[in-house]
């Protein structure tokens, strides 16, 4: 079961489409809670019983994240490798789709665009001459 909040396509590659969520290595695990309290997609639960956490709703997870892993003292988690998210890139031709995006979206993304309307007095308009 997932929040569809957070599951979305990727890309514009339907998230079911891609395998990318944490496994949870159990005999490296000691039960700690900090991959479940960082993840900020809901991707884990957490069993009390076993005092572990659960892989709940994998496709929450952000492609490429892995941020749980990284806080991982244990190294109790893994993903599968950058070569996988990679060879998508590559398969599904997204640095050309990322550019495309970018160029379709200058609002969204133009940091000076965003650094003026976060911030009026950090880089004020040219002024009229």
């Amino acid at each position: 079961m997932s929040d569809n909040n957070f599951v979305r396509p990727w890309h514009g590659i339907p998230r079911e489409q891609i395998d990318w969520h944490p496994t949870v290595v159990a005999e490296r695990c000691i039960g700690c809670g900090l991959c479940v309290t960082s993840c900020g997609r809901q991707v884990f639960a957490f069993d009390y019983l076993s005092n572990k956490p659960v892989v709940l709703n994998g496709l929450n997870c952000m492609v490429g994240c892995t941020t749980c892993a990284t806080v991982c003292t244990q190294d109790a988690l893994e993903f599968p490798s950058q070569g996988f998210i990679r060879q998508l890139v590559r398969e599904r031709k997204l640095l050309r789709r990322s550019k495309d995006e970018l160029r379709a979206n200058r609002e969204k993304y133009d940091l000076m665009l965003r650094v003026r309307k976060c911030m009026p007095e950090a880089c004020p308009a040219p002024e009229a001459s």
